[in-house]
């Protein structure tokens, strides 16, 4: 333990606008690695994020980023580096011009020098001379990511950041988020691809209607679901009669078939799991494979928002 405070943190954090309720109660924290915001549209996660990254204040509740209160606060702002959702890009400007603009700003001693390498990073070198008017939506995106990265900052926060890329686009990115993670900063994303954000994410917040539906890593959060049988697929030398020994098993709450494989759902994860390798034992069944098919983010989100 280094007692240093988690790089973001909310504390009972609630913004309204007038009787409109963004977000209520909320309470999380977040250190170094990689965390995903996930929620069904009109969630609260924008509001969120522009909460954490200062421009918005809480109405009650409290926000804090490396330890000290983000809105109004410039020290904060050189340390944390912002991709907002909507287009935030001037078209009459090049994408050198916008990424240099950037690291003025902030700043930083040799604007023309970070604005390169923030740019040779999100693989924009070729066109970084055309006016942003003439990018497509990825390679804004991609400039954007640029400009929020050219200070290096020790927290990046992103909102929805891969819409628009194409596939290659998309899997740098990841690639260049990861390297930053693994570096030690603390990366904070909103994505609505949910294949991606399980490849990249370490933990999820997730909310819903503007409240905190769940937060840790997805695959625990699914075995806390005690209200959800868990499904498996089972591969063994002798299916059937696998099938025909767990029928009487309390833990097992149905029984399939497809092809070669056993299909079981269950209330009771750690009992199975006692009872499955004791039953193919005595029975001399050899399991070729037990796999969970329910554990997937995709299917954990749409437990939490009731989908």
């Amino acid at each position: 333990m280094t007692g240093q405070p988690p790089a973001l943190e909310a504390r009972n954090v609630s913004r309204w606008y007038g009787n409109v309720v963004a977000v209520n109660g909320v309470s999380f924290a977040a250190g170094p690695g990689i965390t995903a915001l996930l929620g069904p549209n009109g969630a609260g996660k924008s509001t969120l994020l522009h909460m954490l990254a200062g421009l918005l204040a809480p109405s009650s509740g409290e926000v804090r980023v490396l330890g000290e209160i983000p809105r109004g606060n410039p020290g904060i702002y050189r340390r944390v580096g912002l991709v907002p959702e909507r287009d935030t890009t001037y078209g009459f400007l090049t994408g050198r011009q916008y990424v240099r603009a950037s690291a003025a700003l902030f700043g930083l001693q040799e604007p023309d020098a970070a604005a390169r390498r923030a740019i040779a990073a999100v693989g924009m070198e070729g066109a970084e001379d055309r006016p942003i008017a003439t990018y497509s939506k990825g390679m804004r995106q991609r400039i954007k990511v640029a400009a929020a990265i050219v200070h290096e900052p020790e927290v990046l926060v992103l909102d929805e950041p891969f819409n628009g890329t194409d596939p290659a686009q998309r899997l740098a990115l990841m690639d260049l988020f990861r390297r930053m993670a693994t570096e030690g900063r603390t990366i904070l994303i909103s994505s609505h691809i949910l294949e991606e954000v399980e490849r990249l994410a370490e933990q999820i917040v997730v909310l819903y209607a503007g409240r905190l539906a769940a937060v840790g890593d997805f695959r625990e959060i699914r075995r806390l679901m005690r209200d959800r049988p868990h499904t498996f697929t089972v591969r063994a030398s002798d299916p059937r009669r696998l099938a025909a020994c767990l029928v009487g098993d309390a833990a097992v709450r149905a029984i399939e078939f497809a092809d070669d494989c056993v299909i079981l759902r269950t209330t009771d994860f750690g009992s199975l799991t006692r009872f499955l390798p004791r039953a193919a034992k005595e029975h001399g069944i050899r399991i070729y494979e037990l796999r969970p098919t329910d554990e997937s983010l995709e299917s954990v989100f749409a437990y939490l928002v009731g989908r």
